[in-house]
């Protein structure tokens, strides 16, 4: 197999190849586009012997094994590089307008093929080489496989409504972004790192186990709606909790309990959720009158068990906002494109491999001894010695180490750039969502 030809240099006007890899466009000298996804899942040399010139097919994936961490001076520097690339884009009249109709895939055909392809090609995500042909082919699906991959969407090389959200969001809002989160990258990454840390990146929806400086594992996750957001914080981790009890806060049982009481009597039944008052003892909810404020004097506390809303694990960290990390039952979200599903918690998809990581120190903890313990269905604690700090953190733009420049969308509206947040579903590979955190 052979490499397509980068047309990055050329896009930068007068910058050769070596100034390319100046601005931090390693991919785009190694024969890729600057948004290369391949690049987030192979080393350059990976990626020359999967991508299939003649068809444009490429391997990706929306999470990176890159072991940089995306609080690290590596991912500042390339951030930097990205805002000058950006930058020049800007400078170039941005990017076009890709005009909105039914989803586009291989085999289709018109005018706005046309301006995908100019679109893409300005990003940096389709060679210029393959021309402005007003058809859908599979240079065009590598290409939007690739724009799909760097924006955190799962690329299956269809434009559907989430993807053409984020392809006509400008250039310079994308920008604006950079610059925004170079400073929050800069303020961690300049400072002293813990050897060992968590680092959950909220509108990436995904959380990083760092140690030593590189990136032992990343995770999947489900993370705040945009009424219930995940905050900002810092914390320690202090336990793991096994087949843990959930009680549910006060913001759930006005907002979510209390509804869900009015239209289905047996809601709190079904979900093995008893009702306590302030003297310890457990009523029945035929007791309460639903349809009045007397149900927010009691307090609500499910069972471990199948549908408890913090699945079989709880990752205990304190902190004045009362959130943790949680398993969870539904695990079906974690196949959205927009994960924003939680009421400010964070769902970790294969948490179990989370807790073994953060349990690593200790000699009786492991996968096997983990999963034996869930099992029997009993509450155990254990603690996290030594306690492992944790960040939640808002990066929506950066410039990754192997070349990419990754954009998430302002879910929160942190980045003062507007209400970028997903509508979500368009293309999720499933739907459905709980309130529940």
């Amino acid at each position: 197999m052979t490499d397509r030809p980068s047309n990055f240099s050329a896009q930068l006007g007068s910058a050769t190849r070596r100034e390319a890899l100046k601005l931090g466009l390693g991919a785009a000298a190694a024969g890729m586009t600057v948004g290369s996804a391949a690049a987030q899942s192979f080393g350059a040399a990976e990626w020359k012997d999967r991508f299939d010139a003649s068809s444009g097919a490429v391997a990706t994936s929306r999470t990176s094994s890159s072991r940089v961490p995306t609080l690290s001076r590596e991912t500042a520097s390339a951030t930097e590089q990205a805002i000058a690339a950006y930058n020049d884009i800007v400078g170039r009249g941005g990017w076009n307008i890709v005009p909105n109709g039914n989803r586009l895939k291989l085999g289709s055909t018109g005018e706005r093929v046309v301006a995908l392809r100019e679109r893409l090609m300005a990003s940096g995500d389709l060679d210029r080489n393959v021309g402005l042909s007003p058809t859908f082919d599979s240079y065009v699906e590598g290409g939007v496989r690739r724009f799909q991959a760097r924006h955190g969407l799962i690329p299956v090389g269809v434009v559907g409504d989430d993807t053409l959200k984020s392809l006509n969001i400008p250039a310079q809002t994308r920008l604006r972004q950079l610059e925004i989160n170079l400073v929050r990258i800069r303020t961690m990454a300049m400072g002293d790192m813990p050897g060992r840390y968590v680092l959950a990146n909220i509108p990436a929806a995904e959380v990083e186990a760092v140690e030593n400086g590189q990136v032992a594992a990343r995770y999947t996750a489900v993370v705040g709606k945009v009424d219930r957001a995940s905050p900002v914080l810092d914390a320690k981790i202090l336990q793991v909790n096994l087949n843990p009890f959930w009680t549910v806060p006060a913001s759930i049982v006005k907002k979510d309990l209390i509804p869900q009481m009015q239209k289905d009597p047996q809601y709190l039944t079904k979900k093995n959720i008893r009702i306590i008052d302030k003297s310890g003892a457990e009523i029945p909810p035929t007791a309460i009158n639903w349809n009045t404020d007397e149900a927010t004097s009691f307090m609500y506390k499910q069972d471990p068990g199948e549908d408890n809303s913090m699945g079989s694990v709880r990752i205990n960290m304190q902190n004045p906002h009362g959130v943790y990390m949680h398993d969870t039952p539904s695990k079906n979200l974690f196949g959205d494109n927009a994960r924003f599903h939680s009421s400010g918690c964070m769902r970790i998809q294969n948490v179990k491999e989370l807790c073994t990581w953060l349990l690593s120190t200790q000699p009786n903890w492991n996968r096997r001894s983990l999963d034996a313990a869930i099992k029997t269905g009993d509450r155990v604690d254990i603690q996290v010695t030594p306690p492992v700090p944790v960040y939640w953190r808002y990066i929506s733009g950066w410039g990754a180490a192997d070349g990419t420049v990754q954009f998430r969308e302002d879910i929160y509206g942190q980045d003062g750039t507007g209400e970028l947040a997903m509508a979500g579903g368009g293309e999720s590979a499933a739907t459905g969502a709980t309130s529940q955190r």
